[in-house]
């Protein structure tokens, strides 16, 4: 049985988890989880399992009152505390944004398996990750559809072979309009995503393509493979996860339909691909085309801006995302326009203070700065 933390619970990948968790309560069970302000679901969570740990951002008395049997963590310590614990096997990293890196870091001192949706984990500190992971002998499987897909595609054969790896991409909600057009664009209509189902940050990340970006740099520190060997092609049907092309000219894909849940399934029960209840199937008899496009960069300047960033490493991935984070709740809250989210982001980076070899603390102070940084671009603008 392996016992399971899940951060992020109450969110899109976290909701899906649980479903995961549910199918499969044979091998797996939830003992910890995280809600941030959704005590209503954490409720529901407490009735359905024997959850022992459990955190809100804020601090709630009555829920200690009413489940005696959960001990409940807070705060800005809350989440690195429950990395800490000692009885649980694997950290399931759904947490949005940067409060997933320190959780994961401290997972990993404390010699638990990693399964990661965070991307700002690997994009801010991939190298500390790797590092970490290396001297405490742990194994960090990815939950991203894009890395999953290439984890699969690897099976069997040797790093030495890869020509590269190539990472689809739907295109997000504007994938149609030219960049003229996004000059007047909505949040609703940013955040009406045409394949996946996802939550309100992530969706506008897919719409400037930041989101691919970071994925990017993710498979950079999850496949040890130079910039130079990852590329992007722009994919509609979001059918092709990705692939891996490799040195004698051969392409391996793995298809499969637009649900997170199949993605899931495989880092938690790795190396099985087990059947349930909620499991999805291609019909081949629907799938009339799959169409493919050259990533056209200088539509969506983010990406390119994220394969240099990646090239410098250093603290510019905790300022990229902490740009990103500020620019994009900013966008949410409607106070800037769709563009200005690029705008704000290439500003922050040309200011910012770059850093070789950063500490832990030097990159969550980086990003902390840019999102101070973005702030002020606003006030002033």
């Amino acid at each position: 049985m392996k016992r399971l933390i899940l951060m992020g619970a109450s969110g899109s990948i976290g909701t899906q988890t649980i479903d995961v968790i549910k199918q499969h309560n044979d091998e797996l069970t939830l003992v910890g989880v995280s809600v941030g302000h959704n005590v209503d679901y954490l409720k529901e969570l407490l009735k359905e399992f024997d959850i022992k740990y459990a955190y809100t951002i804020e601090k709630y008395d009555y829920l200690a009152d009413s489940y005696p049997k959960t001990r409940f963590y807070f705060g800005e310590e809350g989440l690195q505390q429950m990395a800490k614990l000692p009885d649980y096997d694997m950290l399931v990293n759904a947490l949005v944004g940067f409060v997933g890196f320190k959780p994961t870091l401290e997972a990993i001192k404390n010699h638990k398996d990693i399964a990661l949706a965070n991307k700002e984990t690997l994009v801010a500190g991939g190298k500390i990750i790797n590092e970490a992971l290396e001297e405490y002998g742990v194994n960090l499987y990815p939950i991203d559809s894009e890395h999953v897909a290439i984890w699969q595609c690897l099976q069997g054969h040797e790093k030495g072979d890869i020509r590269r790896l190539i990472l689809t991409a739907s295109g997000g909600a504007f994938r149609d309009l030219n960049r003229d057009e996004l000059l007047d664009a909505s949040l609703s209509q940013a955040l009406n995503h045409p394949v996946w189902n996802m939550g309100a940050k992530i969706t506008i990340d897919s719409a400037t393509m930041m989101n691919k970006g970071f994925e990017v740099i993710e498979a950079h520190y999850l496949f040890d493979l130079p910039y130079d060997k990852i590329d992007v092609i722009l994919h509609k049907e979001a059918t092709v996860h990705s692939m891996v092309e490799y040195n004698d000219g051969s392409i391996i894909a793995q298809l499969g339909c637009p649900d997170m849940r199949l993605m899931i399934k495989y880092a938690l029960l790795y190396p099985h691909h087990k059947w349930d209840k909620i499991a999805n199937y291609l019909d081949f008899d629907k799938i009339t085309s799959l169409n493919f496009m050259k990533m056209d960069y200088s539509r969506y300047p983010l990406v390119k801006l994220a394969k240099q960033v990646g090239s410098f490493e250093g603290n510019f991935g905790a300022v990229l995302i902490g740009a990103n984070d500020e620019a994009v709740a900013l966008f949410l809250k409607e106070r800037i326009n769709f563009v200005d989210i690029e705008s704000y982001i290439f500003k922050t980076l040309k200011a910012a203070h770059f850093i070789k070899e950063p500490t832990a603390d030097q990159i969550i102070d980086s990003h902390r700065w840019a999102k101070e940084y973005v702030d002020k671009l606003w006030a002033n603008s």
